[in-house]
């Protein structure tokens, strides 16, 4: 098969190591790619969401699968995209029709989907600009802290957690009014805080069948402790330790059978993976958001895990032949560990020379924001690299990576020295 790769970050990184290594691959490309791609697929520099392009290269290459990494052309509708065109229809598209993808695109939309279906999640309320005044009065209501979440795509950073009712407000008046997060924050949905610990649970479905994939546990906040500002993902573990049987069994049966079933009996059109970030309360597991795509950082420690063929499996999706499929899981705990450019994620500079590449051992270097210029590799994102290692513990695999951390530098190189901390 010849396989295209959408996006530049870590994530697809993963993705185009997984990939690489199955007999049933001819080519493999990645739009736009990276330097770590560079070293194992053909990069194609190609914007994910140009879709013109998109189809030009497809055709031009004979592409038979797309990997979609990113959720920005799920939810400007690639899959509806390939599937209207004559010339593209036959392509399989890994991903979820346009009208699947508003489950990320959409917050609101979201709740009332597992509203719906019985899917137990945080009560809430949106809010837009015209009833601002009701949403400040909303949060009057609730028990700090408050959770307000801007309705659209926000790059992962779209979510605040407060713990004083009138900084609340301010914020609540900056996202609706001063447009906060853009055109995402036009709409904002209040919920009640869950106090527990999260955890993240990974499901491929060709729409009919699913697979459950590895568990992960992110950590979104910048600082040591999960304080401060939050990213795009500072680090993950795999698996969650916590998540014995009986709390898997909740999962699956709660939660993962009626968000499948719920998109079937809505006949909505979903080939792809689905990403349930969870809250888990006194051992009951509350649903906090969907997103239509594999993690990032978590599909870092998610897929290094998957020993069976990963292409073999996607491949399966367009004839909704996944049940056929037999998934298998390493036994070894997977962790990564994100370097960062400085400043992240408010400004930080891009062209820091990165140094040690090659010194690493017994870890695998998944770059996320880099580029070649020459003879070196540069930093070109606020995530740089993330360091994945495997051990008989989440301890263990941990230790590895921040060893192979020490060998890697670039100017005003941060990461964080905790992940695992809370487990």
């Amino acid at each position: 098969m010849n396989v295209l790769i959408l996006g530049s970050g870590g994530r697809e990184h993963a993705f185009t190591r997984s990939i690489a290594a199955s007999p049933i691959l001819k080519q493999l490309y990645v739009a736009p790619g990276n330097a770590g791609t560079a070293k194992q697929a053909t990069n194609i520099d190609i914007s994910v969401t140009d879709f013109a392009a998109i189809k030009t290269k497809v055709l031009e290459l004979d592409i038979n699968l797309v990997v979609v990494g990113p959720e920005a052309p799920l939810v400007e509708g690639i899959y509806d995209f390939f599937q209207r065109d004559e010339q593209l229809a036959d392509v399989s598209v890994i991903g979820p029709s346009q009208q699947g993808a508003v489950l990320e695109g959409s917050k609101e939309f979201a709740k009332k989907f597992m509203v719906r279906h019985n899917i137990p999640t945080a009560a809430y309320e949106s809010f837009t600009k015209e009833n601002l005044k009701a949403g400040m009065e909303f949060i009057d209501r609730l028990t700090p802290p408050y959770v307000l979440k801007a309705d659209g795509l926000a790059g992962g950073k779209g979510v605040l957690i407060i713990d004083n009712a009138a900084e609340a407000k301010e914020s609540l008046e900056a996202m609706l009014v001063g447009g906060k997060f853009g055109d995402a924050s036009n709409k904002v949905v209040i919920e009640e805080f869950l106090d527990g610990i999260e955890m993240s649970v990974f499901v491929m479905t060709d729409g009919n069948s699913y697979k459950i994939l590895p568990t992960a546990k992110d950590y979104k906040r910048i600082g040591e402790g999960d304080t401060g500002l939050n990213t795009g993902g500072m680090g993950a573990i795999s698996p969650v330790p916590f998540a014995d049987e009986d709390l898997m069994e909740k999962i699956e049966n709660r939660i993962i059978k009626p968000t499948v079933a719920g998109l079937q009996q809505e006949k909505i059109t979903y080939k792809g993976f689905i990403f349930i970030g969870l809250m888990i309360v006194s051992g009951e597991p509350y649903v906090i958001e969907y997103n239509v795509r594999m993690g990032d950082p978590e599909t870092e420690v998610v897929l290094p895990r998957i020993s069976s063929d990963l292409l073999e499996h996607l491949s399966a999706f367009a004839k909704a032949e996944l049940h056929l499929q037999k998934l298998t899981i390493d036994d070894r705990s997977a962790a990564t560990v994100m370097l960062v450019s400085g400043g992240y994620p408010e400004a930080y500079d891009k062209g820091a020379v990165i140094t040690g590449i090659d010194e690493v051992k017994d870890s695998i270097m998944f770059h996320a924001g880099t580029a070649q210029k020459e003879d070196k590799i540069i930093t070109a994102g606020g995530r740089v690299i993330a360091v994945t290692s495997y051990g008989s513990t989440y301890d263990e695999a941990v230790k590895k990576s921040y060893e192979n951390i020490a060998k890697l530098h670039f100017d005003r190189m941060y990461y964080r020295t905790d992940i695992g901390f809370d487990l």
